[in-house]
């Protein structure tokens, strides 16, 4: 039986499921180049903006859009969308191809985290004064090593306009394990560097 996800995934552009399916079983069936660039364009400033919150670089931003979006042509064959929505498994090509872009580059972050709403006073301080573009850096290599579902949880909390709702239905999660992982993580990110954090 499909997830909720994939059945309530009714997003913004006018798009209904049944539309989307139609798109997606007309490039599944023969490759149709309308129905793919119709898809492309659907998404495609929403990918931009996930990638590029976490490049913060223009130009590394759009080729990496590029490479998820042939990676998502490549494989859409085996995409069903009884077993997730299609965003939930785009989100998913676009996360790994960020942690593959970090995990083989030496990335000098140019960013500072900003992190809105967090419910813990201790981990808000922590994370406001993530500064230091270097310290940034390490930290996003530690992160580069987490179990992707941890990557996910952080990449769209951070750098998408996910809600802890949100993601729990993207990962077919219960909402409050995604804000324990979160929390918990953040905890864990606090202890690791906490001397980089306090050796100004």
């Amino acid at each position: 039986m499909p997830h909720g996800t994939a059945i309530q995934e009714i997003r913004k552009g006018g798009f209904l499921l049944n539309d989307e399916l139609r798109l997606i079983r007309k490039i599944q069936k023969n490759g149709n180049r309308i129905a793919a660039d119709t898809l492309i364009r659907r998404y495609y400033d929403e990918i931009y903006r996930y990638v590029y919150r976490q490049t913060m670089d223009k130009d590394i931003a759009m080729d990496l859009t590029q490479e998820i979006f042939i990676s998502m042509l490549s494989t859409i064959a085996h995409f069903d969308g009884k077993k997730a929505g299609f965003r939930t498994w785009l989100y998913k090509i676009a996360t790994n191809k960020t942690v593959d872009y970090f995990r083989s580059r030496a990335v000098h972050r140019k960013q500072i985290l900003v992190i809105d709403d967090l419910e813990l006073a201790d981990e808000t301080d922590f994370i406001h004064q993530l500064e230091d573009a270097d310290l940034v850096e390490q930290i996003m290599e530690y992160i580069n090593e987490l179990p992707a579902e941890l990557q996910q949880i952080f990449r769209l909390k951070l750098y998408s306009e996910y809600t802890f709702t949100e993601i729990a239905e993207l990962l077919s999660m219960p909402e409050s394990s995604v804000k324990s992982k979160y929390y918990r993580l953040l905890r864990t990110l606090r202890r690791e560097f906490q001397n980089e954090y306090d050796g100004d």
